[in-house]
């Protein structure tokens, strides 16, 4: 059984507040298409995170249309598996998933229920996807470990896997020891499982939500283009773009071959070639000492190179003016938009005065994304501002509450009325 094996694609991403990658996954859909049709997988599995926000742009689900139909027509015995990341809306990728059967492609949002052991039998053809070469097993994000649930499937695809064919199974979480290099923790942390919670019984884990390409349990291989290993293998894809400058390591597409339930695993890392790199300026592991001095190295860089995304290393101690950041801006806009910047700076050293520690809140990245009332994020992360009354914070939302309610009100045409004199 072949697959090629990639995640998190962040479809519709705007980087930095203010740049759209449009063609930064134009260049790389133009990759994986060619390797699809180079490879001719039994199938294609995408491990979550397809989109970047919950609510994506109707042109950015046209470009994931246009792009997988696309990958149909080239691939046209190639299975297609897609499942829901954190990201993603569960309830938007389940009702398309109809449709999409037709072009033998199956979308997975919607996890079985916690009490799944009532539910009647048949269950499982729901996440599990039998192919000639194989099986797949299709599990979307999960808050909550579901350890007796998954075994369940695995022992199910073991009661009808009678010719011992490979069994591939895919999921979006972060498992105990993995390399997280690149994700932004500041803001919180990332709930990991133990690889035992996951079960037994196949010979690929396929996951997404960990943006570094890397075989668990293999560090030293993360950049090894092509190694064999008994089965299971546990593998992140990675990311399909650099989501952020602290992506240094290079992003790959796995193509996996597996010779036979319990059998060798093959991993081969296709390389993407992205857009635009990443780069820290000065890019020797020096800093800028002055705000004249940064922004000479932001003009060499735009004359060395022209396209890419930058970020600047300053000294600490450097004085810099209100104006800074727009300063940059000026120097790059000829550039329409090829060089971009990163106004996140890197500070070098630490301010002589700077005695105060920054408390960090303590709760999940993913539930910071599905957080809809903005009283109810500033409540878990009050800790950060000592200062601040929040009985005064609750009053203000509810004057606000009411004047938007009155407003809407106000806005709403009244029903005419009509009489029968």
């Amino acid at each position: 059984m072949k697959i090629l094996h990639t995640a998190d694609l962040h479809l519709g991403q705007i980087i930095y507040q203010n740049y759209e990658r449009s063609d930064e996954h134009d260049r790389f859909f133009s990759q994986l298409e060619r390797w699809c049709q180079e490879e001719q997988p039994d199938a294609l599995i995408v491990s979550g995170d397809v989109f970047d926000i919950q609510q994506p742009a109707a042109s950015t689900w046209k470009i994931f249309t246009d792009r997988f139909v696309r990958l149909r027509e080239i691939a046209p015995d190639m299975h297609i598996t897609i499942i829901a990341g954190n990201h993603d809306s569960a309830s938007r990728i389940q009702s398309n998933h109809a449709v999409w059967r037709l072009a033998n492609a199956r979308l997975v949002g919607t996890p079985p229920p916690a009490d799944f052991a009532s539910l009647p039998d048949g269950w499982q053809e729901r996440f599990v996807i039998p192919l000639p070469g194989g099986y797949i097993v299709a599990l979307p994000y999960m808050t909550g470990e579901r350890t007796t649930m998954i075994q369940s499937l695995l022992d199910y695809v073991a009661t009808i896997n009678r010719e011992e064919k490979p069994v591939v199974m895919t999921g979006h979480l972060a498992i105990a020891g993995s390399d997280m290099t690149g994700h932004d923790l500041d803001i919180g942390h990332i709930r990991t499982q133990e690889i035992a919670s996951l079960g037994t019984g196949y010979d690929y884990l396929a996951l997404g939500h960990i943006h570094k390409p890397q075989t668990i349990g293999h560090e030293a291989d993360c950049l090894i283009a092509d190694a064999s290993y008994p089965a299971p293998v546990v593998r992140y894809a990675g990311s399909a773009l650099h989501v952020s400058c602290d992506e240094t390591y290079p992003h790959t597409v796995s193509a996996v071959e597996i010779d036979r339930h319990g059998g060798q695993v093959r991993v081969r890392q296709l390389r993407i070639e992205e857009l635009r790199h990443f780069y820290t300026l000065p890019g020797d592991d020096t800093a800028f000492a002055s705000a004249e001095e940064a922004l000479a190295g932001v003009q060499r860089f735009i004359e060395e190179n022209r396209r890419g995304y930058i970020r600047l290393r300053i000294m600490s101690q450097a004085a810099l003016p209100s104006d800074f950041n727009q300063a940059v801006y000026t120097l790059i806009e000829p550039l329409n938009g090829e060089v971009r910047y990163n106004p996140k700076i890197l500070w070098s050293g630490n301010p002589e005065n700077d005695t105060t520690a920054t408390i960090k809140p303590k709760f999940e990245v993913a539930e910071i994304q599905q957080m809809t009332d903005p009283l109810r994020f500033i409540e878990k992360t009050r800790q950060q501002y000592p200062e601040l009354d929040m009985d005064e914070v609750r009053e203000a939302f509810a004057e606000i509450e009411a004047e938007m309610k009155r407003m809407a009100e106000e806005n709403t045409p009244r029903k005419k009325t009509t009489s029968n004199l």
